[in-house]
C-alpha cells in the first residue's frame, strides 16, 4: 500500500504488474511449458543421424502431434507446433516415397536443416510477437501482456532459444564439412545449449523482476 501511495499512475501500474507476476511467470518461464514445445525438435535433433534421421523423423512427428493436436483443439495455434507438425510430417512423406538416393542431401543436413528452420521461426518471431509470449499468457492474466516487463522478459527468452539453435545449426555444418568430432558437435554441445536455454528460462524472469523492481523504488 505504500508503494502505491508513493508512485505516479503509470509505475503504480508496472508496480502492480511485478507484484502480480511472481507467480504466473515463476510458473510460465520455468522453461517448461516452451521446453515442451521445442520436445519434438529436440527429440529429432538428438535421435537423427546418418542412419537414423527417418526414425527421428517419425518419432518428432508422433510427439508434435500428441502435443499440437490438443492445443488445436483449444484453439491455441502456436507457431512453434505448427511448423513442428508441417516439417516433420513432410520429412515424414518424403522418406516414405523417394528412394534413399534422392534423400542423400537430407541424410547428410536433416540436423542443420531442423536446427536452421527453428532458429528463424524463433528469431522471426521477434518482429511480430516473440513465440514464448503464448506459452507465459496461459498463466499471466490479460490485464499483464502488455506490460513492458512482460513484451521485455520475452523478447529475451525468445532471442536466447533463437540464438541457441542458430549454433546448433552452426555446429551441425561443421560436423558435416570438417573432421572435428561428431558426437561432440552434433549431440552433446547441442544438449548442453538446449539445457542452458532452459536454465536460462528459469532465471531470468526473476532477474528482470528484480531489476525493474529496483529502478521503480
Amino acid at each position: 500500500m505504500t508503494v502505491r501511495a508513493a508512485l505516479p499512475p503509470a509505475s503504480t501500474f508496472l508496480a502492480e504488474a511485478m507484484m502480480a507476476e511472481p507467480e504466473t511467470t515463476k510458473t510460465a518461464h520455468r522453461g517448461t511449458g516452451v521446453f515442451f514445445g521445442f520436445l519434438p525438435w529436440i527429440i529429432f535433433d538428438v535421435v537423427a543421424g546418418p542412419s537414423t534421421w527417418q526414425l527421428a523423423a517419425f518419432t518428432a512427428l508422433v510427439a508434435a502431434v500428441l502435443l499440437g493436436v490438443p492445443e488445436f483443439r483449444r484453439g491455441n495455434a502456436r507457431v512453434l507446433e505448427v511448423t513442428g507438425l508441417v516439417f516433420f510430417a513432410v520429412v515424414s512423406i518424403l522418406s516414405l516415397v523417394l528412394d534413399r538416393n534422392d534423400l542423400l542431401w537430407l541424410e547428410t543436413y536433416a540436423q542443420p536443416l531442423s536446427n536452421g528452420i527453428i532458429a528463424v521461426v524463433a528469431l522471426g518471431s521477434l518482429a511480430f510477437t516473440p513465440f514464448t509470449e503464448s506459452y507465459a499468457r496461459e498463466s499471466v492474466p490479460p490485464e499483464f501482456w502488455n506490460s513492458p516487463l512482460f513484451k521485455h522478459t520475452n523478447r529475451v527468452l525468445t532471442a536466447v532459444w533463437g540464438g541457441v539453435f542458430v549454433a546448433n545449426t552452426l555446429l551441425g555444418l561443421l560436423a558435416v564439412h570438417t573432421r572435428l568430432s561428431g558426437d561432440w558437435l552434433n549431440w552433446v554441445i547441442p544438449v548442453l545449449l538446449i539445457v542452458f536455454a532452459v536454465k536460462f528460462t528459469s532465471w531470468y524472469p526473476g532477474r528482470a523482476r528484480e531489476r525493474t523492481a529496483h529502478r521503480v523504488r
